[in-house]
């Protein structure tokens, strides 16, 4: 499979943007042919699911679901093509001209868990960047995955492109996993992990090629003493109940102590209402009702209608709460006082950083970046959603006219 994804990647490197625009409305077209049959492989895997998993929600398909999965493909064919753009230009003094060039990064493996749409954002996203995707889906969703591929590879024959841009591991195996990180003998260039803590965990200390990954999305929401109650309820509910099973839903909520009296009731309120499960310090049960949340708790990505709440002494003290449990992946602040706004902004030191608005804003569709195959919380290459742009390295094109160096 390296091997052939290889050969594929040459080819799509030099494919002009038209022909790969093309594709990707071929592989659309397919996706939405093939609704029945991708609803028919979703239906078989959620049969051998855990009806209580918390993953269910994230494997469970619709017909909405998939019109949203092809519509993402067309958003990433309108993006602007991130292969060729000059990103620097400067003449030396010798005359030589020098330019830093985007270039595709290779062949990307993607090892993800539980989520059938990963299997077209990741392909259409590689194929706009030039890079050929290996895909291993997890066991519990191999057939909507494998269903998804299919249509994929479909589309890139019917456009007069490779079908090996696209591949999807046919094994539940879990020594296939190994031999993605261990590069599929050179066949692999860079790895993205999209999954639960267990999963990236095993891909960060194993991996011997370059891992683009967060552990998980430990997302916090602070009301600020000058936060809009009416704004923070609305954004509150939102980041935390609108889809709790994904890696921007809020997990745990900060309130200004100067503000807890007035607003923390009428969120918690709110919360409950919508069907959450609250969990709060002991400041926090004595303001409203609510189980008591222990030290794990706050360090808790729960995936599930629970929140931890803590009431914090200012903005300080909700960026000193941020800093210990945080995972670097979103936090939000509600408030109307500017320069705190701006304080946090500058002072959270998390891949995503919100004003005034719900964490489930993390998305890279949601940024205009048409789909996203992930949201990396390191700090080398790639930082946030993982777009086009960010599937793109660089090299160098020197020009000269004869110089040779003294």
């Amino acid at each position: 499979m390296g091997r052939k994804a290889r050969a594929a990647q040459s080819t799509l490197a030099v494919t002009p943007s038209g022909s790969k625009r093309a594709a990707l409305a071929a592989m659309a077209t397919e996706v939405r042919r093939s609704v029945e049959a991708i609803l028919q492989a979703n239906a078989a895997d959620l049969i051998d699911m855990d009806a209580a998993s918390a993953f269910r929600d994230r494997a469970m398909l619709s017909a909405d679901r998939i019109e949203a999965m092809a519509a993402a493909i067309e958003a990433v064919a309108d993006l602007p093509d991130p292969v060729g753009r000059v990103l620097a230009s400067w003449e030396r003094p010798n005359g030589l001209r020098i330019d830093r060039v985007a270039t595709p990064l290779g062949v990307v493996g993607v090892i993800y868990e539980s989520r059938p749409n990963v299997t077209a954002d990741a392909a259409s996203l590689c194929v706009m960047a030039g890079n050929a995707v290996i895909l291993r889906s997890g066991s519990e969703t191999l057939r909507s995955a494998t269903a998804v591929a299919d249509c994929l590879r479909r589309g890139l024959a019917a456009a007069g492109l490779p079908q090996d841009a696209v591949q999807l591991i046919p094994t539940k195996d879990r020594s296939a996993v190994g031999a993605m990180l261990a590069g599929a003998h050179g066949g692999i260039d860079v790895i993205v992990p999209r999954g639960g803590r267990s999963l990236v965990e095993r891909v960060q200390s194993e991996a011997r090629v370059p891992v683009f990954a967060h552990l998980e999305g430990l997302c916090h929401v602070f009301i600020h003493a000058a936060a809009n109650l009416q704004m923070a309820r609305d954004i509150v509910v939102n980041a935390k109940m609108r889809r709790t099973g994904i890696c921007g839903a809020a997990e745990t909520l900060l309130v200004d102590s100067a503000c807890a009296a007035t607003h923390l009731p009428v969120l918690a309120a709110a919360l409950d209402d919508a069907g959450c499960e609250l969990r709060g310090d002991a400041r926090a049960q004595a303001i409203a009702p609510m189980a008591a949340a222990t030290e794990e708790d706050f360090a808790t990505e729960y995936l599930a209608p629970v929140i931890s709440i803590a009431v914090v002494d200012g903005l300080e003290g909700a960026l000193a709460h941020i800093a210990r449990y945080s995972s670097h992946h979103t936090d939000a602040i509600v408030t109307e006082d500017a320069s705190v706004a701006e304080r946090f902004l500058a002072e959270v030191d998390s891949a995503i950083v919100m004003v005034n608005a719900s964490t489930q804003f993390a998305d890279g569709g949601e940024f205009g970046m048409g789909a996203e195959i992930g949201i990396a919380t390191g700090r080398m290459h790639a930082r946030g959603p993982v777009g086009v742009e960010q599937l793109t390295t660089f090299k160098y094109q020197v020009r000269g006219a004869g110089q040779t160096r003294p």
